[in-house]
């Protein structure tokens, strides 16, 4: 959206086209409070979003939000613009059927509606590069090693897997202390791979789940049809171990407006569905959509099994129960964020790379197209079992102490070998 913005600012004609019914992705999806990092650094549309949703609220600016406020700043940003969005437009990725390409350009692509779109120049804003692929462009799914960029903090990480990790010993086998009955739901075989190495694996996703403790505009949260407790045994066992470092607090309640949250992962077992999102980057629309229901069961399930489950200490019970999903947010969708949080799929490999070297400043770029601000940060990648035969999880980074710096314009920018007229932010 902010693409097609300024890109009617500049005189251009412009169309979005997208698989979304609803425009914003996880700003709208349930993302309300901003990882800013340091808020001086943020300008431009980014700036006028934060002072649109101010205005909402009677501020100058305002970085927590509710879901259907950012929503509608977003669709004000288009009708404002009249900008075209053609919802529910999904690329065709059988090969050679959904891109049009010519001596290096991109001439159209082709929805499976049949529907075809041409223009000078394409933008893939997706959270999984799908035109990207299609158009030939290097690309790369998992972690690099050490060794290839030069850095320290990339491929496999259990040394620096401190957070979100398990403060005290937890058995991973259905029958405790018995490996042949086999591992819990969730704990993978084999050990986390060598430190620094490279793999295939990407950091976990969830829903950033909007709840509400004020009754009246709370829905009950939903036991899922397909639940099953069994899939929570390795949270019970955190639970009566005090294996959480945050205490009885298993998932975030950071207050949004209108006493609303932005609910995100945090403990050992929380909601980061760890290990159960391999195929998506580059599973086909059915495999994605299996993997969006199955992290839907899997986090409202986890929800229900904290409240409610017998064996869970009635203090946690009572806690967990008093949040529920609000009746005026996503009211298409059963007041369930329409968005998982696709933390990362594909990335593409342009023109140029950024590192961990350019957020710590040894390397800085002179060509730069904006500005971070964040703390290095993934989530854990996966759950094994350590050499004293407890659970463990795998990939957790939050590595900051660094200033603002600046983004590489080549890191959105393919080769120019491989495709002229794209951008992939």
């Amino acid at each position: 959206v902010m693409a097609a913005v300024q890109a009617k600012r500049m005189g251009r004609t412009v169309i979005v086209v997208g698989p979304d019914k609803h425009l914003g992705g996880l700003s709208s999806g349930g993302l309300g409070q901003t990882d800013i990092g340091n808020k001086q650094v943020i300008g431009g549309l980014s700036r006028e979003f934060y002072q649109r949703i101010g205005k909402h609220y009677g501020q100058d600016e305002a970085w927590k939000f509710e879901p259907h406020v950012a929503e509608q700043v977003f669709e004000d940003f288009v009708a404002e613009y009249k900008i075209e969005v053609h919802r529910d437009q999904w690329l065709n990725r059988a090969p050679g059927k959904g891109i049009q390409k010519d001596d290096g350009r991109i001439e159209s692509i082709t929805m499976l509606s049949g529907k075809t779109y041409r223009g000078k120049m394409f933008i893939d804003a997706t959270y999984v590069g799908d035109l990207m692929a299609a158009a030939g462009v290097s690309n790369t799914i998992g972690r690099e090693a050490n060794s290839q960029y030069g850095e320290t903090l990339s491929g496999v990480a259990t040394k620096y897997a401190k957070h979100h990790q398990f403060a005290k010993p937890v058995d991973p086998y259905v029958q405790p202390g018995d490996p042949s009955s086999g591992l819990l739901p969730g704990v993978m075989k084999g050990g986390p791979g060598k430190e620094g190495a490279a793999d295939n694996r990407i950091q976990a996703y969830c829903f950033r789940m909007c709840l509400t403790n004020v009754a009246a505009n709370r829905v009950p949260l939903p036991k899922p049809k397909d639940y099953d407790p069994m899939r929570y045994e390795l949270l019970l066992r955190t639970v009566l171990a005090g294996a959480n470092p945050y205490g009885d607090q298993y998932f975030m309640t950071s207050a949004m407006p209108n006493g609303k949250t932005d609910s995100n992962n945090k403990g050992p077992f929380s909601t980061d569905n760890i290990g159960m999102n391999y195929e998506y980057p580059e599973g086909d629309y059915a495999t994605r959509k299996r993997i969006i229901q199955e992290h839907e069961t899997y986090q409202k399930g986890f929800v229900w099994f904290l409240a409610n489950d017998p064996r869970v200490p009635e203090a946690l019970r009572q806690r967990t129960s008093q949040w529920g999903l609000p009746q005026d947010e996503f009211t298409d969708n059963g007041h369930w964020s329409h968005q998982l949080y696709i933390r990362e799929a594909r990335r593409m490999v342009g023109s140029y790379v950024m590192t961990q070297n350019n957020c710590q400043g040894k390397i800085k770029v002179d060509n730069s197209i904006g500005m971070g601000a964040y703390t290095m940060d993934s989530h854990h990648v996966q759950r094994y079992v350590d050499s004293s035969g407890h659970v463990r999880n795998e990939g957790d980074v939050e590595v900051g102490g660094f200033g603002p710096y600046p983004i590489a314009y080549g890191a959105i920018v393919p080769k120019k070998t491989e495709c002229e007229n794209l951008l992939v932010p």
